[in-house]
């Protein structure tokens, strides 16, 4: 992911959490909020999943706010199909070729990227919530 990706994904990740939190009237019927309201204790893990960020972007030089959430450790992991992960690899593909071409080259030999450790990859397609 470049710059710009990182920071769109943290910014988009604290509006989950404040979404999760019940603190904003948008945004609440996102699709992709749907797995995460789906788990046990959802905050914990937005909270993980912005932890996982935030230590992405201190390796990067990044001064992301850590205040914007608890740290934690633990969570509940939430399946993600290989079809999935593959839509998203050939989106995020798609964006680096205009505005990251360097990246873009670095990235697009990758068959199946890792995903982040709050998810574990299951045979499937795309999700059906999945705007295509």
């Amino acid at each position: 992911m470049d710059s710009k990706g990182i920071i769109a994904l943290w910014k988009e990740a604290l509006l989950a959490l404040i979404v999760l939190m019940g603190n904003t009237r948008g945004y609440r019927n996102h699709p992709q909020l749907l797995r995460l309201r789906q788990l046990r204790k959802p905050l914990k893990s937005i909270d993980f999943y912005l932890n996982v960020v935030w230590q992405e972007a201190q390796n990067r030089g990044y001064n992301f706010d850590v205040s914007k959430f608890k740290q934690t450790e633990t969570m509940t992991r939430i399946a993600i199909t290989e079809g999935q992960v593959e839509f998203q690899l050939h989106h995020l593909l798609n964006k680096l070729k205009k505005r990251a071409v360097k990246k873009y080259n670095e990235v697009k030999i990758i068959d199946m990227p890792v995903t982040h450790p709050l998810f574990y990859l299951v045979a499937g397609e795309v999700e059906s919530w999945e705007k295509i």
